[in-house]
């Protein structure tokens, strides 16, 4: 029964902020962590699986009028296609508010510029429940994006594949993580980035809970 008060009392609250949020169309969730991946580690079905599953944690949060897109970066078919998907560029151009009407960015410069507001308390999951950081067990703080700081695939004619066969591999390869509780292992500032701070060391569920990953990650309304 506590259980279950608890989360009424939470839901409540989270209406409650949203409601008299002042910011713009702030009551309107554009943004969240995902609270589940779909279960097989950097497999997420590519981008279209990916997206679905955005999709489909918005719709059980009340926002499925919205189209949800994965912020991950793709690569092209080989090496020599240049034609790859960057994670910015997938997302639209509105500015973002979390499921408490918080504002995450106003655009895509400044999410990708030091003067964002993703943060710990901020990178709620589409419930507005936080995620755990590092300090946190379990620890949930690597969030998938194949993405360079700047939102941009690494180029396939000077890196290796970081997206672990663009969302489809379960197994061998790696993917490039964020930490969205902007925390890192140093003091270096690429470590506490919220979408480019390290590499996984493999593809599959067991070794992304190992480094403090379960396979979540962002998912923006592009309108």
């Amino acid at each position: 029964m506590f259980s279950v008060v608890s989360v009424v009392v939470v839901s409540l609250a989270c209406v409650t902020v949203v409601t008299n949020a002042s910011a713009g169309d702030a009551g309107k969730m554009s943004f969240f962590i995902t609270s589940v991946g779909p279960g097989n580690g950097v497999d997420l079905g590519g981008l279209e699986g990916a997206d679905k599953h955005c999709q489909k944690l918005g719709s059980s949060a009340g926002a499925g009028d919205r189209a949800w897109r994965a912020y991950l970066s793709a690569q092209g078919k080989d090496f020599a296609d240049q034609n790859v998907v960057n994670a910015r560029d997938r997302i639209g151009s509105d500015p973002w508010y979390n499921a408490k009407g918080v504002l995450i960015a106003n655009d895509v410069e400044e999410l990708h510029s030091p003067n964002n507001y993703l943060n710990k308390e901020t990178a709620l999951d589409e419930n507005c429940q936080m995620v755990n950081g590092r300090t946190e067990k379990p620890n949930t703080h690597d969030i998938l994006t194949g993405s360079r700081l700047d939102g941009t695939l690494f180029g396939p004619r000077f890196f290796t594949d970081m997206t672990c066969g663009d969302w489809t591999q379960s197994g061998e390869g790696a993917v490039m993580l964020g930490h969205h509780d902007r925390v890192g292992p140093n003091d270096n500032a690429w470590t506490k980035s919220w979408n480019s701070a390290h590499l996984s060391k493999r593809c599959s569920p067991e070794v992304l809970k190992k480094s403090g990953g379960d396979g979540l990650f962002y998912c923006f309304a592009e309108k």
